[in-house]
């Protein structure tokens, strides 16, 4: 089926879209390149799992492949598909492995599979004794991975030769979290069985903890898009991303009078308000809501716009298509429909927002929708 495309122009569609995003492929580049002076002697690859944290797989992977990148990993082989389109002489690793079914791209692309069990590493071995492939080693988070045993085991196999050992951590954004050393020296017990194997042991977080977590490759994932990596550290990284939502009506209100569903919200004075065509369905989650909601036990009044200058609060239970907010105290002639309420962004920091909706940066970025009209800058 072919794609539905817009009766206007780019520019047009973009400029008069409800809801849009502006995406700075720049400070992505520059963020990776910070990133590469932070990892020291240690390469620095790329993650761009879920369509590159949502932003977009293919624009930034030709980006960061241009800037100098060779290495990325994603999570499925049909990504892995997608970004060999524009990084035809990367390493490609698939975090999720190979299994039966899906085979045919990891071989016909030349991806890497980063095997996670026995039985992922048996089937490489009989369907491709030759194909490349890494392996994960759990070193205490206990999700995917080899026990250190059973690397022990294939490590003593001569015909075992991984391109790459790696591992994860699991308390990586908690620097003084006793997690961090003890599976830092669960990894190099596990390195040390594999003499002259390249190794990786930490994503974004990890490369700020200092030299003795970057071995040969990190991994960066977060920080390259902009977002938080450590908890209560500033985070130097560039704002990567803009969300935006149009207003589509501006309404004035009198006292007592409600807004939005379950009458969450009763105006204590007479109010102009904003509706913005951004909700739910296009990642704005409910849990933003400024009312109405069961996280607002945490301590969070809600979340806020930006507009000429000015942050707005967020007012009611957002919806799936449509948000509200209280520009009461903005003065009328500054503020018209058509103008737009940055969601998120160089005003509204990413993790401000994340943090009013109860969750992180990175659910914020890869739960948005379809509907941004989106321009890469």
């Amino acid at each position: 089926m072919n794609e539905m495309k817009s009766f206007l122009p780019a520019d047009t569609a973009f400029d008069h879209a409800g809801a849009r995003l502006t995406i700075d492929l720049g400070a992505i580049v520059a963020n990776w390149k910070d990133l590469c002076r932070l990892s020291g002697k240690a390469r620095t690859a790329a993650v761009m799992k879920a369509n590159a944290y949502g932003l977009g797989a293919v624009e930034v992977g030709l980006a960061l492949a241009a800037a100098g990148c060779r290495d990325f990993f994603v999570a499925t082989p049909e990504e892995g598909s997608r970004l060999r389109l524009v990084a035809p002489q990367a390493r490609i690793f698939v975090l999720n492995g190979v299994w039966r079914g899906v085979e045919g791209p990891v071989l016909t692309d030349g991806l890497i599979p980063v095997l996670g069990s026995m039985e992922q590493y048996a089937f490489l071995r009989k369907i491709a004794p030759d194909h490349s492939y890494a392996l994960y080693v759990d070193t205490g988070m206990n999700r995917l991975g080899l026990t250190v045993a059973q690397a022990a085991l294939l490590a003593a196999d001569p015909a075992m030769k991984p391109s790459l050992v790696l591992s994860h951590l699991a308390c990586s954004d908690e620097p003084r979290h006793p997690m961090n050393q003890r599976q830092c020296e669960s990894f190099r017990e596990v390195t040390g069985l594999f003499a002259g194997v390249e190794s990786s042991l930490c994503s974004s977080g990890g490369i700020f903890l200092g030299p003795d977590y970057h071995f040969d490759l990190t991994r960066p994932g977060i920080s390259l898009y902009g977002g938080e990596a450590v908890i209560g550290m500033q985070n130097r990284m560039r704002p990567v991303v803009k969300a935006e939502a149009r207003i589509l009506q501006i309404r004035n209100v009198e006292t007592g009078e409600f807004a939005s569903y379950g009458a969450a919200h009763r105006f204590e004075r007479a109010s102009r308000i904003a509706i913005v065509g951004a909700g739910y369905a296009d990642g704005w989650q409910r849990a933003l809501s400024g009312a109405g909601t069961a996280l607002r036990q945490n301590g969070s009044s809600g979340a806020c716009g930006f507009i000429v200058g000015e942050r707005v609060p967020l007012i009611g239970r957002i919806t799936m298509d449509l948000t509200t907010f209280d520009i009461s105290h903005i003065p009328e002639e500054r503020v018209r429909t058509g103008d737009y309420v940055e969601l998120f962004g160089p005003n509204i920091n990413l993790d401000e927002a994340a943090h009013a909706a109860g969750t992180i940066g990175y659910e914020m970025l890869t739960s948005l929708g379809q509907r941004y009209a989106r321009r890469y800058a």
